[in-house]
């Protein structure tokens, strides 16, 4: 390991490299995801066996080989098929350091709730528990960014630092700099120590593993292969390692030791190596003086850090946006699955607290369905070369199981716990008796359909009252087009009601009487039967829908063909609710497209996405928005009036608005239905959302245990271009104490920077007077690697629209649960 001919290019100080050896898991990008777990069950078991034979003297040269345990879903499953003696020989070789369990549980997309986050990182430390241990450290890899609710996650779990490594394809590292520690303030103040890391296979970069010589985030003069000849790979190991270090004295790095990440092999899902020991030993025989490599866990490197002075380490509160988080949107028929089985797994917990009828196990299992889709590998590494490849479908249809399952096991849980709140179930001469339960935690008024089985629905064409059996009282209802019988309620936090349908009128065979007439004297119906003659009732309906607007006493929402929706007036504050900036209607499609130079070229069109960098799209991408071409009234009673908007969009072969405008309440909801083309190229689909309560109000995302306020609420340098949400997004007026809120049931990707192609900024960057862009980001397939290759196929994603006074920010956030969590309504005996 010849250290000559290194010019300045030598550090000048003395040096200690903590070398993480570590396996990164991704489930399903370079094999079956069952070949997968195989495959992370043997590697503990060769960690242990490295471990073992270093322990008892048999092979010495192994004695400094540490290995942690990325994740603990590897430890999980190894525990699920090790016999008793491996699991003692386990739980020995983490005793003595040899081996780290991290407390991460996988590494995740934004999609779990704080219910889901809190699970999976308390598993790693329940199991420590059990034989007397403990985990302080976490680390994740291939995942930018966390919702802020994370760090609380862990810390509730007793987590006390987190190591980060960094992927800046399509994503970027926070701070400006990489190799830096901070503290993460939480939502609750408490404090996370993180080292804000390099890629997660940079020590193969720098020569750390034999026959594994990798060359991606390092630009240098070399080329060659992972196998390179022993005299070859330590000349450009030693050149890499002592050039990297003197970089860092440049930067005016603080410290005399850094992290590093290494893989086994060449490759994600790698197995341990014991070879990387003996290279190090090797190494600081030879270097040791200047530079010492040592095997470390995560433990023993936070630690070292801990002697360090950190009182004047920067304390950063707020968000850190997963760059990575968007591969959702390459299945968002698939997220749309998954967020509903979220809601519903929160919604059985809170019918059934005491688990007196869904057993833990049966929520665990659902629990870990959702897991499972929302890790972040997004399907096999070839996906947009070859989508028609075996193993790229196979591995797709496999992940977007993992929604289907969740979405299964929470439906049967939750008909578990209706039936043992007096459900009835299928029989002749049931009652016409529902439940209607608000499960979510803030009072809501929201409007509920009766289930009627089609056989009954001749119910509705005789006269009936539908009756509030808490007072006895009538309730008004409406009977839609579709020929459902819609009720509206106000429920407090955990209330329930029962409603019952009363008939009045019994038709008897034969009989003229009852609902049986010879004629109808105000009907516009010809002898055809046809009626197509539109008149007003009797007794005019509270929303009026005119030829260019809707209106009831909350809210005016006008449109013009061609332009779209051009106002939505707050009637009690006599304002638009549309930003003056917008650059689109409320709820019209954008659709983008990149060309590549040869479309039928799979390396044309891999390259053309490879090419993006962090905008998502190229310089030479092609925009087109909606254009308004027809507008269809479709229902209008006493509750609410349901209008059509259809427009004309490239990309999208039929795209249609149903909005429903509640007549008693400032609320409306938006069904966006479309069918999209399926196009090989890298796509965007984006859905407006241009509101706006005026300059002082501001804007708030609802994540995962917390609220944020996007460009305020962040930490420096983070990703500002979009984010992802739970339950939706909203508009505070501190001064007037309202809201606005947009609910987003299906999607979760809110686009707040620029859609133009432009060099990107991050937090901190944007100007002081800068405001967020507000995009539904619904659609994607920029990635050239393991997105779907083509988002073809039918959709349909439903948003609301929600003004509400005399409330706090915590307050809005509890009302977006109450908006997309919905009344359960069942029949019950």
């Amino acid at each position: 390991m010849n250290l000559s001919n290194q010019g300045d290019h030598r550090p000048a100080r003395p040096w200690t490299i903590y070398a993480i050896h570590h396996s990164h898991t991704d489930i399903g990008y370079t094999e079956r995801q069952e070949r997968i777990e195989q495959y992370h069950v043997d590697f503990i078991r060769q960690a242990v066996g490295i471990a073992e034979a270093a322990h008892r003297g048999e092979r010495p040269e192994w004695s400094s080989f540490r290995w942690t345990c990325e994740t603990f879903w590897a430890v999980e499953k190894f525990l699920e098929a090790a016999s008793p003696k491996e699991k003692e020989a386990f739980q020995q070789a983490v005793i003595r350091g040899d081996i780290e369990l991290s407390g991460t549980y996988l590494n995740m997309t934004e999609l779990p709730d704080f219910d889901l986050l809190k699970r999976n990182h308390g598993k790693a430390q329940q199991y420590a528990k059990s034989f007397g241990h403990r985990i302080d450290s976490a680390m994740t890899a291939d995942i930018n960014g966390y919702g802020w609710g994370y760090a609380d996650s862990l810390l509730q779990n007793n987590i006390e630092h987190l190591f980060s490594c960094i992927h800046t394809h399509h994503g970027m590292y926070p701070l400006g700099r990489k190799q830096t520690p901070f503290w993460w303030e939480s939502p609750e103040g408490g404090k996370l120590l993180v080292w804000n890391g390099e890629h997660y296979m940079f020590g193969n970069e720098l020569g750390f593993c034999p026959d594994a010589l990798g060359k991606y985030i390092i630009k240098d003069e070399f080329q060659h292969n992972l196998m390179e000849p022993e005299h070859r790979h330590n000349n450009i190991a030693s050149l890499r390692i002592n050039r990297y270090l003197w970089n860092l004295e440049q930067e005016s790095y603080p410290y005399s030791f850094v992290p590093i990440m290494v893989s086994g092999l060449g490759t994600d899902n790698a197995s341990p190596n014991a070879d990387i020991a003996e290279w190090m030993t090797k190494w600081n025989e030879q270097n040791g003086d200047r530079i010492t490599i040592k095997m470390a866990t995560l433990s023993e490197f936070f630690a070292a850090l801990k002697q360090e002075d950190l009182s004047e380490l920067p304390v950063h509160r707020g968000d850190w946006p997963d760059w990575w988080t968007d591969g959702v949107a390459s299945t968002a028929m698939h997220t749309q699955i998954y967020r509903d089985a979220q809601r519903t797994l929160r919604k059985v917990k809170r019918l059934d607290p005491a688990s007196e009828t869904v057993s833990p196990a049966e929520i665990d299992d659902a629990a870990q369905a959702l897991t499972m889709y929302a890790e972040h590998t997004w399907g096999y590494h070839s996906s947009v070369y070859e989508p028609w490849h075996p193993q790229v479908q196979m591995l797709e249809v496999r992940k977007q199981a993992y929604a289907a399952e969740a979405s299964k096991l929470t439906y049967r849980a939750l008909d578990k716990a209706l039936v043992a709140r007096q459900g009835a179930l299928l029989a002749p001469h049931r009652t016409l008796r529902y439940e209607v339960i608000n499960t979510e935690p803030a009072t809501a008024t929201l409007q509920v359909s009766i289930p009627l089985d089609g056989w009954e629905n001749v119910i509705l064409k005789r006269k009936f009252e539908l009756i509030d059996e808490s007072n006895g009282q009538s309730l008004p209802y409406q009977l839609t087009h579709t020929g459902a019988l819609a009720a509206e309620l106000t429920l407090t936090p955990g209330e329930s009601r029962t409603l019952s349908i009363h008939p009045l009128e019994t038709a008897k065979v034969g009989s003229p009487s009852g609902n049986m007439v010879t004629a109808r004297n105000t009907e516009p119906i010809a002898c055809e039967g046809i009626a197509d003659i539109r008149l007003e009732p009797l007794v005019p309906y509270p929303v009026i829908v005119g030829e260019s607007f809707i209106e009831s006493d909350s809210f005016r929402i006008e449109w013009e063909i061609n332009a779209g929706i051009t106002a939505w007036i707050d009637k009690t504050r006599s304002t638009d609710l549309l930003d003056d900036a917008r650059r689109h209607g409320p709820f019209t499609p954008v659709y983008e497209v990149t060309p590549a130079q040869d479309e039928h070229s799979p390396s044309q069109i891999c390259a053309t996405r490879a090419r993006m960098g962090r905008n998502r799209k190229g310089t030479h991408v092609q925009r087109d928005a909606g254009r308004l071409t027809r507008v269809n009234v479709l229902d209008n009673g006493p509750l609410f009036a349901l209008i059509e908007l259809v427009f004309e969009v490239k990309g999208l072969s039929y795209y249609a608005l149903h909005i429903k405008l509640f007549a008693n309440q400032p609320r409306a909801e938006v069904s966006v239905r479309f069918h999209k083309d399926s196009v090989w190229l890298p796509e965007n689909v984006y859905v407006a959302l241009p509101f706006s309560m005026g300059p002082e109000a501001e804007l708030y995302v609802e994540k995962a245990g917390c609220h944020i306020r996007p460009w305020k609420d962040q930490i420096p340098g983070s990703c500002i271009d979009y984010t992802s949400v739970q339950e939706g997004i909203f508009w505070h007026s501190a001064q007037d104490r309202e809201a606005l809120a947009v609910s987003m049931t299906d999607t979760p990707l809110v686009q707040l920077g620029t859609l133009e192609h432009t060099p990107r900024q991050l937090h901190t960057m944007q100007s002081a007077d800068s405001r967020p862009y507000t995009y539904a980001w619904i659609l994607t397939n920029y990635w050239e690697t393991n997105f779907k290759a083509t988002l073809g196929g039918f959709y349909e994603f439903r948003y609301a629209v929600e003004r509400h006074h005399e409330i706090d920010p915590l307050q809005a956030k509890e009302a977006l649960h109450a908006s997309t969590g919905q009344f359960t309504i069942h029949r019950i005996k």
